[in-house]
Order: structure tokens, then C-alpha cells, then sequence
């Protein structure tokens, strides 16, 4: 079956095959045109000249823009690619003193919040559109200096529920001591697009999540469980879920033996069939896109599989 990259080079899905290629470290040039005229690209960078869009309903809805924006910050695009000015510019004018984007919430009274429009950013989305710019290549003073004040934020134990000082005292539901399990996962990724700079949070939160898949019997902060909806494979990295938390931990050199990881990669393994991966879970928004159905095996989803199997190093017998 196709578990190394090599086999799904020829893809016809012109985004996977661009992705293919740079995994391999092969030349780029022709593909990423081809991905760039991708019907399905051009809707989602059409739609994102909206920023912020809709207000936030939920930072789990797939419709959010920043998911969407991570999404193609993650399979390549780059701030001079055509559209990308507009959106980023846009961004860029939403930082606040500290230079976090914001984006439109309104917390209900009900939830601890003032019921009220706000433009506010919370720890469970602004990393992510931080992680965006900068693989997008934007070069702005202001993310480093946004990126080391939310690093700042971090506890002995990862990263808890912190909110901008315009959402007041409000966090989710937990004990402000504990670590947000989604938080300190994109936090996680976001600090290590610089990994010398910020090796002590990298540190505590590579460990808060290898220690929560360890105790996922009984912790279960800020209501993140790791059972049987956990462990589904789901694509894209949107939410706390199997697959987001190993390809994230598998980029860590000094976790990529660690038993709790590869425990973690073994229950994905259990799911391979002989046509690949097939997803358990999906979004849908993304059902334009071979990991928006649960019906047969996805080549993309197939293709983060073997990523992380070339970055743990496994090797077939």
C-alpha cells in the first residue's frame, strides 16, 4: 500500500502532488503553479478576503477563517501568492498593543462573558493565525514580539485558558490552573517555527501532552478527553485529536522515540487497510476534499500518515 511518499507522487490531486513534492525535497516550480489554480484554493482565498468573517460561534466550527487560513499556510502558500496581500494586510491592521490579531467574538452573559460584539483574541486562536504568517514568510516585527508575550502565558504545565484583557476575566470551563489541552497543542506549534528561542515552553508543553495521553483515563482538563472521539482520524488539523497531536509531536527530534508518542502512532496504525487511510471523522465544509468523506481510503490523509512515519523513523521490516 502507498505508505511512502514516493507512491503518491503521481497523484492527480494537484494540491497533494505540490505537497508530495516538498516532502521529498524535489523541485516545486511547475506544481505549485498547478496548485495555485486549483478551483478549491482560489474559493478558499476568495473567501478569506472577508477576514475575520463570521463571528465566532465556536473556535471548533471548520468554518472559522483562521482554521482555513492555517490550512493554507500549512500546504504552501506564500504571502506574495496572488490574493494573500489583501488578507494579510487585513490581519496585520487587527493587533492589538501587543501585536495579537484579533477577531470578532461575542460571549454570552451565560458563559461568563458580556454579551457584547468585541474584537479580542484568546489562546485558542490567536497562535493559530500567528502560526499562518509566519509560514506564510510575512515579515513583521510584530509576531515575534505577539508570539514571545502569548509564550510568556505559559505555565509549569502547559498553556491554560488566557484571553485578551478586552474578554476581561473570562476563561472556559476549568480550573485556571490547568492546561488547555488545545491551547497548548497550537501554542506547541507555533513555538516551534522557533525552536532555539523558546526550547523551556517547547519543553513543558511536549510534556503536558504526552503526559494527558498517559493519564487520559482520568484528566480530562477544560472537558479535552483523548477516548474513542479522539483517537478517530480526522483531517484537517482544526481540533484536539489524534492525528493533529502526533504530527505535531513527531516534529520534536527528542520525542520521536518516546514511548507515549509512538503508542499514540501505533493506535493510528491499527486503522491502515490495504488501500491506505480511510478518515473516521470529518468537517463538513471540507467535503470538497478527499478527507471530507468516510466512505473510502484519502490519499491526503494517507499522505500525513507516511510523513510522520518518515519523521519517527519506522521503517517497514
Amino acid at each position: 500500500m502507498p505508505l511512502h511518499l514516493t507512491d503518491l507522487m503521481n497523484t492527480p490531486d494537484p494540491v497533494l502532488a505540490y505537497n508530495v513534492l516538498r516532502a521529498l525535497k524535489k523541485d516545486t516550480a511547475e506544481s505549485k503553479k498547478r496548485l495555485l489554480a486549483d478551483e478549491r484554493i482560489q474559493a478558499l482565498v476568495q473567501e478569506l478576503q472577508d477576514w475575520p468573517g463570521p463571528q465566532l460561534s465556536s473556535h471548533k466550527s471548520a468554518s472559522q477563517f483562521f482554521h482555513k487560513l492555517v490550512f493554507l499556510a500549512d500546504i504552501g502558500l506564500r504571502h506574495d501568492d496572488r490574493g494573500m496581500k489583501h488578507i494579510i494586510s487585513t490581519i496585520l491592521k487587527s493587533a492589538d498593543d501587543q501585536g495579537i490579531p484579533c477577531i470578532g467574538m461575542n460571549i454570552g452573559t451565560a458563559y461568563g462573558g458580556t454579551g457584547k460584539d468585541t474584537k479580542a483574541w484568546a489562546l485558542c486562536d490567536a497562535p493559530n493565525v500567528l502560526y499562518a504568517l509566519k509560514r506564510f514568510g510575512v515579515s513583521d516585527t510584530r509576531l515575534n514580539k505577539a508570539t514571545t508575550h502569548l509564550a510568556g502565558l505559559h505555565q509549569d504545565n502547559g498553556f491554560g485558558c488566557r484571553v485578551s484583557p478586552a474578554l476581561g476575566t473570562w476563561h472556559g470551563p476549568g480550573r485556571k490552573a490547568d492546561p488547555c489541552p488545545y491551547a497548548t497543542l497550537i501554542m506547541l506549534k507555533l513555538l516551534l517555527l522557533d525552536k532555539k528561542k523558546y526550547q523551556e515552553e517547547i519543553k513543558l508543553s511536549t510534556a503536558c501532552l504526552l503526559d494527558l495521553w498517559e493519564n487520559s483515563k482520568t484528566r480530562h482538563p477544560y472537558i479535552f478527553y483523548m477516548g474513542t472521539d479522539f483517537r478517530k482520524l480526522k483531517l484537517p488539523f482544526i481540533w484536539y485529536d489524534i492525528l493533529h497531536v502526533v504530527d505535531v509531536l513527531s516534529q520534536i527530534p527528542a520525542c520521536v522515540q518516546d514511548r507515549r508518542l509512538l503508542d499514540m502512532y501505533a493506535v493510528i496504525k491499527t486503522k491502515e487497510t490495504a488501500q491506505g487511510y480511510t478518515p473516521e471523522s470529518v468537517y463538513l465544509p471540507w467535503r470538497a476534499w478527499d478527507f471530507g468523506q468516510k466512505k473510502q481510503p484519502s490519499d491526503w490523509m494517507t499522505f500525513i500518515i507516511s510523513r510522520i512515519k518518515q519523521r519517527l523513523q519506522i521503517r517497514k521490516p
